[in-house]
Parts: structure tokens; sequence; C-alpha cells
């Protein structure tokens, strides 16, 4: 399930392990600084497009920024055929 306070804390989580500042995240996302900072506080979210940049961008799965799922599976890892 769906959770304000996870998102937050994964994207702030994601954005401090790249040591990038709020505004170089709310530039790439074409939003203010305090929207980040809201989001980061689970006060707001974002809209599917941004959801989409933000994936691309840390290179992880929504469903893991969602906090759908616990594991932090890059995008760009393909599924293994079970053995």
């Amino acid at each position: 399930m769906f959770r304000r306070e996870i998102f937050a804390s994964r994207l702030r989580g994601l954005r401090q392990e790249r040591k990038e500042a709020q505004p170089v995240l709310a530039d790439l996302l074409g939003v203010s600084v305090n929207q980040i900072s809201e989001m980061e506080r689970g006060r707001k979210t974002t809209s599917f497009e941004r959801l989409v940049l933000l994936c691309q961008h840390y290179n992880v799965s929504s469903d893991y920024l969602l906090g759908l799922s616990d594991k932090r599976q890059p995008l760009d890892e393909k599924e293994k055929p079970e053995a």
C-alpha cells in the first residue's frame, strides 16, 4: 500500500545519497524548491510524469520509490530466468 511517508523518506534518501541539493532536483522536475521540500516531508506527492523522471534519474523502480516493494532494483536490470 502506498504511504506518503515511505515515498518521502526514499526520495530524500536517494537525493542525499547523490549529495544533490534540493534546487538541483527542483530544476530537473521543473518545480520549486518548496515543492521538493513538501514532497520530502510527505505533505505532497508528484505527477506521473515527474515520478517517471525521478525513477529514471535515480535508476530505481516506481514500486520501490512508492513503497510498494522494498527491493531496490535498478531500472536497467533485466529479469533473469529462474533455473
